[in-house]
């Protein structure tokens, strides 16, 4: 028999995504100040490619999801930097917070106003400053975490990549029991999340299977809002209150900063599931060092580098 499939399902329509490009950005200011001369987040650097990563990453979505329903959180005082690169994007989706409370404060903001037009939907968070090598790759585990959470729409799917070292800068996911997607990409429950662990832990997590956990995360949005109740309900209750009145100032003024990885996720499993990226190349450009490192490793070369490395070697 043939599985039926709902309209929403075949053409998209329950479908969001929320680019997270908000941050500040303070630790790659040194390299921002070079490639475009002021100290610009990175989200909005041309760091490679002639386009700044908040452009790579639109590009990487637009295969996945329709442009009107794709929307963007940004923090007021980058104005000056997202004007010109949302020009094209309707103020509707364009979640404008008032000052950077962290990741957990602007997915909070992004789904309350999700839920008021898109009840049913799934949504996906996406960091608008990380590296794929592979953007087909990408798409493909992004499509199987979507087909995973139709089927288990109380469950919030993570994005894991492969490790290649043991890394302590990461978020480390441990797997738990295997399950099937029917695709043929690794899924599992999550046994606990693990935020920059020491170096003896990474080694351990790296032997056994662990994965290093890409932010990205996909799931219906009555799950994320589960999750967030549970883990930081004051922070949802002041944000839903303050949006209510039209007065988010209120509380981002006086809100202190919230780390979706840190302040949730490693504070809860049972929703918890995992998905293995072993192909997409992901790294997340932190800081200069990085950046370069993963540039060099996938053999570009962009003009700051090249002048960075004439000088260094002369």
């Amino acid at each position: 028999m043939f599985k039926k499939h709902s309209i929403a399902e075949r053409d998209g329509s329950d479908l969001r995504a929320f680019v997270l490009a908000g941050g500040d950005g303070t630790r790659l200011q040194s390299l921002t100040h070079k490639i475009d001369g002021d100290g610009r987040p990175k989200q909005f650097s041309k760091i490679f490619g002639g386009k700044s990563l908040l452009t790579h990453t639109r590009d990487r979505l637009r295969p996945i999801f329709a442009d009107d329903r794709v929307a963007f959180v940004v923090t007021r005082d980058h104005e000056r930097f997202y004007s010109k690169e949302l020009a094209d994007v309707d103020d509707s989706r364009i979640v404008a917070q008032p000052s950077n409370r962290g990741t957990g404060v602007a997915i909070i903001a992004a789904l309350l106003r999700l839920l008021k037009l898109a009840p049913g939907a799934i949504v996906g968070f996406f960091p608008s400053d990380h590296y794929f090598a592979d953007d087909a790759a990408f798409g493909a585990t992004v499509r199987s975490a979507i087909e995973v959470s139709r089927k288990h729409r109380d469950s919030i799917i993570l994005i894991g990549a492969k490790p290649q070292w043991p890394e302590v800068e990461y978020g480390w996911i441990e797997p738990g029991a295997s399950m099937t997607t029917g695709s043929g990409i690794p899924l599992f429950n999550v046994n606990r999340f693990w935020e920059k662990p020491p170096l003896a832990t990474a080694h351990q997590l790296m032997k056994t299977g662990g994965l290093w956990n890409t932010f990205v995360t996909i799931g219906h949005g009555s799950a994320f809002l589960k999750l967030l109740i549970e883990t930081v309900p004051s922070a949802v209750s002041e944000i839903s209150k303050a949006l209510a009145k039209g007065e988010p100032e209120v509380a981002y003024r006086d809100m202190e900063a919230i780390d979706f990885s840190k302040n949730v996720l490693s504070q809860d499993q049972r929703q918890l599931l995992v998905i293995q990226d072993e192909v997409s190349g992901w790294a997340d450009l932190g800081n200069p060092v990085r950046v370069i490192e993963t540039l060099i490793r996938n053999r570009i070369v962009p003009s700051w580098l090249r002048e960075a490395r004439r000088s260094a070697s002369a």
